[in-house]
């Protein structure tokens, strides 16, 4: 599961950096430095140092400069009440060539007997020493704070975007999903990560004429389990999204890498998905009145964000907010970020029910063309087969890394 990061921050002066040659290898004598952002030059070359990684690939979508700015925000976003991160800038030979987000969550080492803290945010020109100082110097911060393990891509955790782009890289990422060069898995290899877990996403377009197909079973199993789906309410949504936070821990608690959301991440994601989705494309499946599965699926917003260049404003007039608002109606895509359902009623078709349902709004009254479907674990098997079962396909994969660190041989 992944959530958009939404929001505005100050200090968002200033236009992208000049594009850069990603895949230059380092020329002799130029020095390696890696510091600690601090203060807000550091934090703009941190957010913009995508724009000179991503010049020539054809599938970046820049993000929205001032969301990236709440994300990293420690005033505002609620992860820091609970735990700590900071983010480090490399520089060679004076040049912004790389950073990375490096964190430590109290929660989930105490919720799974760990010992380890997490990195995201990780970009680099294509030079293994480059990289290679950014990972020492998070992984030094982390020792720092006792810490024995360093797992990533994850920003703060599993609840936000996460993973590393190994296939897939010839379409767009969608929204709340990540997107990287290819070569980034030879440099975080050569440091000594190795795979720790592969996430699946899927791209769904209908090629089962599944409506047809499903829908006498559906209302089979929708009469025999007694199962009611509907919509969040538009005026109780925040109390919705409250019931649904109970099922989502209890059917995903024992996944690997789950952290439980606190009361200000479940509100402050709640808030960011008001905001941006469709109240007939956010589901709940009930039973006896009782939730037991609930389905978010989202207008893929990169669509509307990606022609902005990452600004919504232009010597001080909101332009891009206008085009952004513009595009919003236009949108083809779509993501089903999250589909849960209670183990007491796994299959016994609360999944089907649900993908039916969000198929018929998106495709006959928003006319999307096609969805993605996940992240979904690479063991998760009941899933990915239900997945299959109505003619997705697997199209990209996302790999977290994992490495001991503090000890010997790094």
């Amino acid at each position: 599961m992944g959530w958009f990061k939404t929001g505005r921050a100050s200090g968002d002066a200033g236009g992208p950096p000049a594009k850069a040659c990603a895949g230059s290898r380092r020329s002799a004598g130029e020095r390696i430095e890696v510091r600690e952002v601090s203060g807000s030059r550091d934090l703009n070359r941190f957010v913009r140092l995508p724009w000179a990684i991503y010049g020539n690939d054809p599938q970046w979508v820049p993000p929205l400069l001032i969301e990236v700015k709440e994300f990293l925000n420690r005033k505002k976003h609620p992860f820091y009440r609970h735990g700590d991160a900071t983010q480090f800038l490399a520089f060679r030979g004076g040049t912004p060539s790389g950073r990375i987000l490096v964190s430590d969550d109290p929660n989930y080492n105490q919720a799974h007997g760990a010992n380890l803290g997490c990195f995201g945010m990780f970009e680099s020109v294509d030079d293994p020493a480059v990289a290679a100082a950014l990972l020492d110097a998070a992984a030094a911060w982390l020792a720092a704070r006792g810490r024995t393990a360093m797992r990533g891509p994850i920003d703060y955790s599993l609840n936000y975007p996460c993973g590393l782009l190994v296939e897939g890289f010839g379409t767009p990422p969608r929204i709340m999903m990540n997107h990287n060069p290819p070569y980034y898995a030879a440099l975080l290899e050569s440091w000594g990560l190795s795979k720790a877990k592969d996430l699946f996403s899927w791209w769904f377009v209908d090629p089962l004429d599944m409506d047809s197909e499903w829908d006498r079973k559906a209302r089979w199993l929708a009469r025999r389990g007694a199962i009611h789906v509907r919509p969040f309410r538009k005026h109780d949504f925040k109390a919705d999204m409250e019931r649904c936070r109970d099922v989502y821990c209890s059917a995903y608690e024992e996944n690997w890498g789950f952290v439980r959301l606190t009361d200000e991440e479940s509100r402050y994601l709640a808030r960011n998905l008001e905001r941006i989705a469709v109240p007939e494309l956010v589901l709940l499946a009930e039973a006896e009145g009782k939730p037991v599965g609930f389905s978010i699926t989202l207008p893929d917003m990169n669509e509307a964000i990606r022609p902005l260049d990452g600004r919504l404003t232009t010597f001080g007039l909101p332009i891009g907010l206008a085009r952004l608002l513009c595009r919003v109606r236009h949108i083809k895509t779509a993501r089903m970020a999250v589909l849960v359902v209670l183990e007491g009623y796994r299959r016994r078709g609360v999944s089907e029910l649900l993908i039916l349902s969000t198929l018929r709004y998106g495709k006959t009254v928003l006319g999307y063309t096609g969805a993605e479907l996940g992240w979904t674990l690479e063991d998760n098997d009941l899933i990915n087969r239900t997945i299959e079962a109505v003619g997705a396909r697997r199209y990209k994969t996302y790999r977290i890394y994992e490495k001991q660190i503090g000890g010997p041989g790094r």
